[in-house]
């Protein structure tokens, strides 16, 4: 079946169809490096990384860009609270961050720009749009004349009063308009600046992805993603500037936007509680899970991220690789993805139903009755899996994940355990073998016993 997605432009389920078939370019919004990556921040991740995978599988050539912002108001109040220097910051936690991305078994983008290095790119654009009427100089600050654009506001659907409450735009005496967005803004002399025909300054937020897109992607593409709540002012500033930098070409042929994320029925907060980094969850689970728990809600739902959530994923994984351990020695047979999982992401990306397809193929390489049956099963559910970006580990090391810092038993002395509980069971002291195995049940290592002998693993 043809790709379908959600065009948060057109508000419909639509054929995607590139611009050149042979190379598809997707841009999506990437982090302000200002702190770690929360479990907000790592939705839309694993999201656009399952349409990478996807796309990859479908056509030629695929470039995925996706940017980093390394200068923002945000950056400096956090240097400024911190007494770090900025440029400490901004290399320390987009390390953290490709750290607690790869833990969750993201592909890295092709192209990762950061918007300090597109100084010249972000200069010339505004130039542009100066010399075409669309922005002007008002007090060191260069600002988008929005009237300039007539259909400003066709990406949110909002009419201008309400785009206007709903950006909560400064008022400013020097605007000719209170929706008019900055291009750049003037530098104290102790905040990061670059020199520029309207003095030294630096980028306003919407113009970094115009000019960093532009550049590696060209003046129009095929897919522009990111999160609902960039939906506006972010993506429409986008659109409106970059429009009006390239005569008119549209920008981006497909918006796609994943839902809002909350936890336990809350918006996310410091001051409730309940606001978890990737890097707090991936001490006390697995990123294998947290990626599974992202994907069990359709992209554009919203989401409601829960400890039992988290914990039924990891069960659910703990059953596939359970499947998995026991045909441990079946090589698979077939290299193609199962239809099931393909059509249901083709049509908008649906991860729940290619993840229920998942458990239906562990069900059939669990009921397989010959080798054969097992080599084709076994070869479904992990080329099913791929394409999700699940089961990039091995059973035995899924089953060796422990929380940081557990106080739990070695893996060398499980082994010496298990052997001791094999002695006994030879000698026929079976309260013995089951003192053995109570005991490392308390300390969260269940055992099995089967034809080939005692495996273990941990639960928690």
């Amino acid at each position: 079946m043809p790709l379908l997605l959600h065009n948060s432009l057109t508000r419909r389920k639509e054929r995607f169809e590139p611009i050149d078939p042979a190379h598809v370019r997707m841009y999506v919004c990437g982090p302000t490096v200002y702190d770690y990556a929360h479990i907000g921040n790592a939705r839309p991740v694993a999201v656009f990384d399952v349409l990478y995978r996807l796309l990859k599988r479908l056509y030629p050539k695929v470039t995925y860009v996706r940017n980093i912002t390394d200068v923002d108001d945000k950056i400096m109040a956090a240097a400024k609270e911190s007494g770090e220097e900025i440029d400490s910051i901004t290399v320390r936690t987009a390390r953290a961050y490709h750290e607690d991305m790869a833990a969750l078994g993201a592909l890295p983008p092709d192209i990762e720009p950061r918007a300090t290095q597109h100084i010249p790119q972000m200069i010339g654009m505004i130039g542009t749009l100066i010399a075409g009427g669309h922005a002007y100089v008002a007090e060191g600050h260069v600002l988008f004349a929005v009237a300039t654009k007539s259909d400003y506001g066709k990406l949110s659907g909002r009419s201008r009063d309400e785009l206007i409450a709903g950006a909560r735009v400064e008022v400013a005496p020097y605007k000719k308009d209170p929706a008019d967005f900055v291009l750049w803004k003037p530098s104290a002399p102790d905040q990061p600046g670059w020199d520029s025909p309207w003095g030294r300054g630096r980028p306003g937020w919407h113009l970094e992805c115009s000019a960093m897109s532009a550049e590696y992607l060209g003046e129009s593409f095929d897919i522009h993603g990111g999160g609902h709540d960039l939906i506006f002012p972010h993506h429409e500033n986008e659109i409106a500037q970059s429009e009006c930098a390239h005569g008119g070409k549209r920008f981006v042929g497909t918006w796609v936007h994943n839902g809002f994320l909350v936890v336990n029925g809350e918006k996310m907060s410091k001051s409730l509680g309940n606001f978890f980094t990737v890097r707090d969850l991936l001490a006390r689970a697995p990123g294998e899970a947290i990626r599974l728990l992202l994907l069990k809600t359709h992209y554009r739902a919203p989401l409601d991220f829960s400890d039992e959530g988290l914990r039924q994923a990891k069960g659910e994984l703990d059953r596939f690789y359970t499947a998995l351990r026991a045909s441990a020695d079946i090589e698979p047979e077939g290299g193609e993805t199962p239809t099931g999982v393909m059509d249901a992401l083709e049509d908008d990306l649906n991860t729940p139903l290619a993840i229920a397809y998942l458990h239906e193929m562990a069900g059939d390489l669990n009921s397989a009755t010959d080798a054969a049956m097992k080599r084709r099963s076994k070869a479904n559910l992990l080329y099913g899996a791929r394409l999700l970006g699940l089961f990039a580990t091995t059973p035995g090391e899924w089953f060796r994940w422990q929380p940081a810092g557990a106080a739990t038993v070695g893996e060398t002395e499980i082994e010496s355990r298990i052997a001791a509980r094999v002695a006994a069971r030879k000698a026929k002291d079976f309260k013995e073998a089951d003192r053995i195995r109570d005991e490392l049940k308390a300390m969260g290592v269940m055992l099995e016993d089967g034809p080939k002998g005692t495996i273990w693993k941990r639960v928690g």
